[in-house]
């Protein structure tokens, strides 16, 4: 997907191209399904990360003065894309020449990698008339760029469009990424396959290919929608719009990165409230695959006018038996995140108790348990908030998951440490009382969001993360108040 979902320079640095020596040598006049187990013959060098067309496009930046391409609004929306400019329309001699084209919509199943469980796609032409056969894939992006990381960080990451020999390309992810590759030709008349054809040429020129990357709104794949409809004048987007998924952002991103805990906490954590909108078809065709479902049922009006199916054939490339079949649901983790968020805080307590005691050792036990999930929450409340407010990533926004991470927890982060830091009792039951405070806040502040998130209609489907949350924050506070009320009177560390 998005997120340059296949690309290896997108999500790894690179995108990597394969020769193969045979990909269904007869597909254009009826391909037989590739063996997944095919072997690719010639490697090809891939566009490595400072060596793409971005980082061409960016040779001017002076990287030893750190100053950073500052690219225009026009450029980061896509040129004169987003301006509603394009190529001329195509003459009766276009026309004439893209009778004999195939254009097919090109979809890459799910990966290893996590931004490759999102799928990928490309616009595959086959132009006789032109001797050429590509792919145009707008999954691009290079590490090399400059201020790459600050433009990722606020959500100005560039992307950019480029074709590559389509039978490579396919060759590739099925073989060497073990991925599995479909295709599925278009049923366009001459007309539309001219104007498909200007306008990918168009677009995949330097001034034009660039484009800001948003990783639900304006992706690989809806870029691949989008020359589709532009080229039915808008068929497709009238045949989607409005039709009702019963999903979100959030359900599809979450069902797809399933089994990656870190990812999928992470990725609940960060999303807000805007996630959760219900979307239509035309907008869940941001994930590769949901796109190729829904173009498979679209319908349009053939040369005659009456209604015709848009695709007239799909096949399977390569076909990958051993990798799991994607998950049709998203799912669950909330007894997962209860039990570590019990096996926390039982932990924050024992530890707790037994230093407020005095026994040996607790003290540093629970200030390093305590100290460490409190900066953690601390650091990430302060991400989620500078997200949500600051940068361009519009689904990080109105959070309600910043009621239990959020920035107070970096002050309760200093007063534990000087809650567990003197020696003498006095002070470090003053200490320990103001951090049971905010600690208290902090519990309290939870259970809110919890009880929110929960709301039918009005929250955010992020609950599951307070089965760690809340528990966690309580045990913090209910330790934390047990040592200010029974500091050993020594005052022993």
């Amino acid at each position: 997907m998005r997120r340059a979902g296949a690309s290896r320079v997108a999500r790894r640095g690179v995108l990597a191209l394969a020769a193969a020596a045979s990909l269904v040598s007869g597909l254009v006049s009826g391909p037989a399904p590739a063996r997944a187990q095919d072997t690719v013959a010639v490697p090809v060098p891939a566009p490595q990360a400072g060596r793409g067309a971005a980082a061409r496009a960016d040779a001017v930046a002076d990287e030893d003065a750190r100053s950073a391409v500052r690219l225009t609004e026009t450029e980061l929306a896509g040129g004169a894309v987003a301006a509603g400019q394009g190529p001329p329309p195509p003459t009766a001699a276009d026309v004439a020449s893209a009778a004999a084209m195939r254009v097919y919509l090109m979809t890459i199943g799910q990966g290893d990698l996590v931004w490759e469980r999102f799928g990928h796609n490309a616009l595959w032409v086959h132009d006789p008339a032109r001797g050429t056969d590509l792919a145009y894939n707008w999954g691009m992006f290079d590490f090399a760029q400059p201020n790459f990381l600050g433009r990722f960080l606020t959500g100005d990451t560039r992307y950019w469009m480029e074709g590559f020999d389509a039978r490579s390309l396919a060759a590739h992810y099925g073989t060497v990424e073990r991925r599995a590759v479909v295709v599925q030709e278009l049923n366009l008349t001459p007309a539309q396959k001219a104007a498909l054809r200007a306008y990918v040429e168009w677009n995949a020129r330097e001034e034009n290919r660039y484009y800001r990357y948003d990783y639900y709104r304006d992706n690989c794949s809806t870029r691949v929608r989008d020359a589709i409809d532009r080229a039915l004048g808008g068929v497709l987007r009238a045949a989607l719009r409005g039709v009702p998924t019963e999903a979100s952002y959030r359900w599809h991103t979450r069902r797809l990165v399933a089994g990656d805990a870190a990812t999928y906490t992470g990725i609940q954590l960060a999303l807000g409230r805007p996630a959760d909108a219900p979307i239509d078809a035309w907008e869940e065709s941001f994930v590769p695959m949901r796109l190729a479902a829904h173009v498979a049922r679209a319908r349009v009006p053939g040369t005659n006018g009456a209604p015709a199916p848009l695709v007239l054939r799909t096949d399977t490339l390569y076909a990958v038996p051993e990798r799991a079949a994607e998950r049709a649901d998203a799912p669950s983790y909330w007894l997962y995140y209860l039990l570590a968020g019990l096996a926390v805080g039982g932990l924050l307590v024992v530890l707790g108790r037994a230093g407020a005691a005095g026994r040996r050792g607790a003290d540093a036990g629970f200030a390093v348990v305590a100290g460490l999930w409190t900066l953690l929450a601390g650091l990430a409340g302060t991400a989620l908030l500078l997200a949500g407010t600051v940068t361009r990533h519009v689904f990080m926004g109105r959070n309600a998951n910043l009621l239990a991470v959020n920035p107070l927890a970096l002050v309760l982060f200093v007063l534990l440490l000087l809650a567990v830091g003197f020696r003498r009792a006095a002070p470090r039951a003053r200490w320990s009382g103001r951090a049971a405070i905010v600690a208290a806040v902090l519990a309290a502040a939870a259970v809110l969001g919890a009880v929110f998130t929960a709301l039918p209609g009005v929250g955010q489907r992020s609950t599951e993360l307070f089965a760690l949350l809340v528990p966690a924050h309580a045990a913090l506070w209910w330790a934390l108040r047990s040592r200010a009320r029974a500091v050993p009177a020594g005052g022993g560390a």
